[in-house]
């Protein structure tokens, strides 16, 4: 089943020449998969009955055309069958011309709230999303960021109640800020940037101080986000 909503652009959206920002695609992306969640009954209202909850281990998002203010986008979305632990979403933005803007995938968990650990993926909760097959990146797979041996900068951060969603988490499109915040201004200058790819490790949680650490890899660069002790990792972004 592929689920289609319209989105209109709005201010908060914009970024360089009144075009749409990388954070604001990603909440487009977030909010069609949730409510596909809602009606295979498995979003936000039933987590409590259910007991289950999605937590978002991965974003691999490109930007083909970027819209500019005023547009209404359609954002269409499909699940793709995974295995027990692991499942993929994938995505498509559409502007009003029906030219494709940008193209994503996204790699979920489902987790059991008692118990607070992952839970196998059943045959029911595949059924109800009436997976697909079609992939926007054929072939690839969402492989591991290897962490880099050296940095240029880096740069501290403490969560704050803003940050937390309702899993008691710093919000995952959060971590996005924190990488734009991390790099040195010339690279920062260079944005929007195209190709984004963020890999989620250890959950931040209120109050955690995190240090960003910033790099540069051939053309692509890169933050890590790591605990104040450096002990736990909690992400690694790219962007070019």
């Amino acid at each position: 089943m592929i689920f289609k909503e319209n989105f209109k652009m709005g201010l908060t959206d914009l970024g360089k020449e009144n075009k749409i920002k990388n954070i604001a695609i990603l909440k487009m992306l977030e909010n069609i998969g949730s409510y596909h969640s809602d009606i295979a009954g498995y979003g936000a209202n039933d987590t409590l009955t259910k007991k289950l909850t999605w937590i978002l281990l991965d974003w691999k998002l490109k930007v083909l055309n970027r819209p500019k203010y005023g547009q209404t986008l359609e954002v269409r979305t499909w699940a793709r069958e995974g295995n027990r632990f692991f499942t993929y979403r994938d995505y498509e933005i559409y502007d009003e011309n029906k030219n494709l803007c940008a193209i994503a995938t996204s790699k979920w968990t489902l987790i059991n709230i008692e118990e607070g650990k992952m839970t196998r993926i059943t045959e029911e909760v595949i059924r109800s999303y009436n997976v697909e097959e079609k992939e926007v990146f054929p072939g690839e797979k969402l492989d591991k960021i290897q962490m880099p041996k050296n940095f240029i900068s880096s740069i501290k951060y403490t969560v704050i109640r803003k940050d937390i969603d309702i899993n008691k988490h710093m919000h995952n499109l959060y971590y996005l800020d924190l990488a734009y915040e991390a790099l040195p201004e010339e690279e920062y200058e260079k944005r929007p940037f195209d190709n984004v790819r963020i890999m989620y490790k250890t959950e931040i949680k209120l109050g955690d101080t995190v240090i960003c650490k910033y790099t540069k890899r051939s053309d692509k660069n890169i933050v890590v986000i790591q605990s104040e002790d450096e002990k736990h990792l909690h992400a690694i972004i790219e962007l070019y």
